[in-house]
Parts: C-alpha cells; structure tokens; sequence
C-alpha cells in the first residue's frame, strides 16, 4: 500500500490565529497535492515560548479536543486526510501538556499523544509548562495505515521509538521544534544537526518503520537575547535509514514523500531485530542507572 506524506515546516509568529491560518492552509495545499497523512510541526500555533518562563504564556494553551482540533477535524473530513496535530493542551486548572492530536480521514478524533520526555535546558525550559505525558507510548490504525507519534525530545530515545514499534507503527512521526542557540552555531552547529538527523534515522533502521520529522524555520526571540535560529531540514527516513525527503534549512514548504508500507514488513523480515531481541535480558532497562 502506497501513502504520500506531508510535513509542515514555516516560520510563526506572535498571532496564534494567524499561525493556526497558515498551518491549515498548508495542509489543505499539501492535501491538494496529494497528501494522506500530514504532520505539523511542534506548537505551531505560537512562537517557541519555552525560550523563558512567563506565566502569561499559559494563556496559549486550550483544550483537546477544542477549537484548533475541530478546524483540523473539519479539513480531514473535506479532503479525506489524516492529520497529526501538535498543541499546547490545557487538561484542567494547572496542569498543561505538550500534546498531539491524531485524526482520522473521517474526522473522527481518534487520541491524543503527550509528550513524556520534557527538557530542561537553556532556551528550553519546558519542566516549567509542561507535566510530562501520562498517555504511555500509543500507535493508531488509521485509514492509510498504523502510525505513532512522538514529540520533539522523545526523539532522543531509542527506547520510545521501539516500544511505538511493537505496537505495530509503520511511520514514526516526530512534530518537532529544535535549532540552534547563534552564539554556538559556528562551532558546534553541525554536529549538533547531524546526531538530530542520524539518532531518527536510526530509529527507523532499528525497527524496520518510516520516520517522519516536522521541523519550523525562523529565528524566534519571543523572550528578547539571541533566540533559537530553527534549523528546519524537515525530513521523511526510510525503512533502512535512506534520506527520502528533506526540506531547506530557512523556506518554508510542503515536504512530501510517497512511501511503500510494504516495506515494512519485508524489512522487518530481512532485517530481523525485533525477532532476535533478548527481552530476558532487558530488565536493567527500568533502572535509572545500573552499576
């Protein structure tokens, strides 16, 4: 079964309307062009506001289901879409989640993913926004095939990506929302970049699926200073790790890739890693550290 793939990657700005605007108006051009599954990039409805801690930045947040996912679920229902919405949920009164909302072709609100690696590093502060995720790690059948759905720091983690896979995900998405502090660009900016590329690509090798990466573009100074310069290169991996589709560093644009979920499955066969994985022998997994 073939499905074509769209990944949103633009600038923001500081009108959420105006962002949401052009988020939907991407995704009904990349339905246009042919695309069945599409993937926004991570809290694209604002600026990256994580860059401080304000507390007036929980006035972004909304409910899941709420007004954004009722306009994504009304564009899959006109153009038979499946979509991947990353939001800034607000679940109740001081508890907030980095959340994604997956939609079937039908409309219909099939879950919701939350994000359960939160960073804490300059520029990112997000302990102070987020609790991190309780959903666990989920895969859906929709109606172009069975996908998950991790979140920009999840991406760092061979151990999300597997346990996504063993319940059947043939294309890991990743809404994402990285770049570069400007003053560390120079030296060490390109290898920062290529472990982002190559720990995805790896997870796709490692469990014989499609890894697909939203990322936005624009240099973003929400909290004044430097900012972050988003490094963009959204990208579609294939089944063995190869370079499908990717986008330019600083242009926003639709990235589509037809991919073959076939593959999948004879990847899987061919390269057999989850057949000869010794689970009697991962137990030290669950432990923080193991002398």
């Amino acid at each position: 079964m073939k499905v074509t793939l769209a990944l949103l990657q633009h600038a923001c700005g500081v009108d959420p309307a105006a962002n949401t605007e052009k988020a939907l108006a991407l995704a009904g051009r990349a339905a246009q062009q042919g695309a069945q599954i599409i993937c926004t990039q991570e809290l694209f409805r604002s600026q990256y506001f994580c860059q401080s801690e304000d507390g007036d930045n929980f006035k972004l947040a909304e409910p899941v289901p709420g007004p954004t996912t009722a306009a994504f679920q009304k564009l899959a229902r006109k153009h038979r879409i499946v979509v991947i919405a990353s939001l800034f949920e607000k679940r109740t009164a001081g508890l907030y989640h980095n959340t994604a909302a997956v939609i079937d072709a039908d409309g219909s609100l099939l879950g919701i993913y939350r994000k359960m690696h939160i960073p804490d590093d300059p520029l990112y502060y997000e302990k102070f926004y987020f609790t991190p995720g309780d959903t666990g790690f989920r895969a859906w059948s929709t109606r172009y095939g069975r996908i998950g759905v991790l979140i920009c720091w999840d991406q760092w983690y061979p151990e999300a990506a597997r346990l996504t896979a063993l319940q059947g995900a043939e294309i890991l998405f990743y809404p994402t929302a990285i770049g570069w502090h400007p003053r560390e660009k120079k030296r060490f900016g390109t290898d920062q970049h290529a472990a982002w590329e190559t720990i995805q690509r790896s997870h796709a090798v490692a469990n014989g699926c499609y890894a697909a990466v939203a990322n936005r573009i624009g240099h973003e100074r929400p909290a004044g200073g430097a900012g972050i310069e988003f490094w963009g290169q959204s990208f579609v991996a294939g089944t063995s790790g190869q370079m499908l589709a990717k986008a330019g560093a600083d242009t926003e644009e639709v990235v589509l890739a037809t991919i073959d979920l076939e593959e999948v499955d004879r990847t899987r066969t061919h390269w057999p890693f989850l057949r000869d994985r010794r689970i009697d022998a991962y137990g030290d997994l669950t432990q923080r550290f193991s002398s």
